[in-house]
């Protein structure tokens, strides 16, 4: 089983550089552009259904990637980053770097936050839960934690080694269904249109 990750469009706060965690916010005019040049791909894939995360930027990009009716699920949405919502990362670095390294390290909670094991906790039980009825590919329109989080649960990656996951993106993960194999990366941060090295967290 093939699962598609798809992370959602530069929303309107990350052209600011500022963590979204589970604010629901809109598509900027740039990601909806990125979703739009994404929506050939994933036609060509032939998804056999899709699922998204229940926050509007993360919806958006399922309707613009050619899944409008992709069913939401609130325990896709990103980590709850507590009073680290709506600030930037270079005002979180200026004033605490060291727990803003270990946040993004999967080791360091932001207040008020959520954990890291309980957010990859829901997330790993989503993915589970749809395996057991296999497609050929899943699409799973989400947000940059949670592929992270995904990749570390099933490919034993940990967050500090990955890097950012760049708006409207493609990642896809070969899911092996107990049959002794080992699950595979096979795509990792794919655009139709560029490349991106520099995605904000």
């Amino acid at each position: 089983m093939r699962i598609l990750l798809v992370r959602h469009g530069q929303s309107q706060w990350n052209a600011t550089h500022r963590l979204q965690g589970q604010a629901d916010i809109a598509l900027s005019e740039t990601g909806r552009s990125q979703a739009d040049a994404l929506r050939t791909t994933i036609d060509g894939l032939k998804p056999c259904r899709a699922i998204t995360s229940d926050l509007e930027r993360v919806r958006e990009t399922a309707a613009r990637i050619g899944a409008p009716d992709a069913t939401p699920i609130r325990d896709l949405r990103e980590i709850d980053v507590g009073d680290w919502t709506g600030r930037t990362t270079a005002d979180i670095i200026a004033e605490d770097e060291a727990a803003y390294l270990a946040w993004r390290a999967g080791t360091g909670t932001p207040p008020g936050g959520e954990p890291w094991e309980a957010f990859a906790d829901r997330v790993t039980a989503v993915i589970r839960s749809e395996a057991e009825t296999p497609c050929t590919n899943l699409l799973v329109a989400c947000h940059g934690g949670v592929i992270r989080a995904i990749l570390q649960r099933f490919l034993d990656l940990q967050p500090a080694s990955i890097i950012p996951v760049a708006p409207a993106s493609l990642t896809a993960l070969r899911l092996e269904n107990g049959n002794g194999k080992p699950h595979r990366l096979e795509l990792f941060n794919y655009r139709p249109t560029s490349l991106d090295f520099g995605a904000p967290d």
